[in-house]
C-alpha cells in the first residue's frame, strides 16, 4: 500500500527549506536501505537554489505505514546554517505528516439507483396522487435519496431525479476535493520547534560511521517512544 508524506518547511527561514532538501535525501536512503521505494510527487522551491519549501513524497512497499509513521512529527536538521556564518543557531526544524492526495471520487451509474413511484401533496388533483407520477431515487452506493414530483408524468419525474442525484454527488466530490486541499495546507502551520522524533546530521567522513560498503550509515535518531519506530 502507498502512502504519502508532506516534509515542509512551515514558516521558518531559508535554513529550514535547506533542511528540507536534506531531510529528504536522508529519507530516500533510509527507504533504499529498506527495500521500498519513493517518489517525490511534489516539491515546492525554495528561496536559494537546491532548497525546497515543501516535498510531497509516496513511499511504496511492504512495511510503509511503519516506516512512514518513523518519519512523522518534528524533524531536525542538525548543521550550521550555509547561509549565515556568524549564526550560532544549529538546529533547523521541519515538519513531516502523512496526508491525503486524492479525494475518493464516487462513480455514478444508473444502475446503482433504485427508482421506485410514490405519492406526494401539493397540487395536482387526485389523479396525480392515484397515478403515482412521484419519484423516489435512492442511489444505493453513497445513500444519498431524492424526491421529485414536479411533473406530471412518471418518467420526467425519473429523468429529473437521476440528474438531481448527479449533481448533488458531484457537488459532494468537489467538497471532498476541497477538505483534502485544505487539511494538507494546514500541515505547513503545524511546526514546532523542539522535542523532535528524530535528529539527523550530516555525514562527517570516513571512519567508524561508515560502512564497510563506503556507504554512510544513518547517524543516531532519536526517538520519542517506540511507537514512532
Amino acid at each position: 500500500m502507498d502512502h504519502h508524506l508532506l516534509l515542509s518547511a512551515g514558516r521558518g527561514p531559508q535554513e529550514c527549506a535547506w533542511a528540507v532538501t536534506q531531510l529528504v535525501r536522508r529519507l530516500e536512503a533510509d527507504a533504499t536501505r529498506r527495500g521500498l521505494a519513493v517518489r517525490r510527487v511534489e516539491a515546492v522551491p525554495g528561496d536559494r537554489p537546491g532548497t525546497h519549501r515543501s516535498v510531497l513524497l509516496r513511499v511504496s512497499g511492504d512495511g510503509t505505514g511503519q516506516f512512514v509513521g518513523s518519519w512523522t512529527g518534528t524533524l531536525c536538521w542538525q548543521a550550521p546554517s550555509p547561509y549565515r556564518a556568524g549564526a550560532g543557531r544549529k538546529n533547523w526544524y521541519v515538519v513531516a505528516r502523512p496526508c491525503e492526495v486524492d479525494a475518493p471520487r464516487t462513480p455514478f451509474l444508473e444502475s446503482d439507483v433504485d427508482v421506485v413511484g410514490c405519492r406526494t401533496g401539493g397540487p395536482g388533483g387526485q389523479h396525480r396522487n392515484k397515478a403515482s407520477t412521484a419519484v423516489r431515487a435512492t442511489h444505493r452506493p453513497s445513500g444519498l435519496v431524492v424526491v421529485v414530483d414536479t411533473e406530471r408524468q412518471f418518467s420526467q419525474n425519473r429523468r429529473l431525479a437521476l440528474e438531481l442525484l448527479r449533481q448533488r454527488i458531484e457537488r459532494d466530490d468537489r467538497e471532498a476535493v476541497r477538505t483534502v486541499t485544505t487539511a494538507r495546507w494546514r500541515i505547513h502551520d503545524e511546526l514546532v520547534r523542539g522535542d523532535p522524533v528524530r535528529v539527523e546530521r550530516p555525514d562527517t567522513g570516513p571512519g567508524p560511521d561508515r560502512a564497510s560498503t563506503g556507504r554512510a550509515r544513518p547517524q543516531p535518531v532519536r526517538t520519542r517512544g517506540a511507537a514512532t519506530r
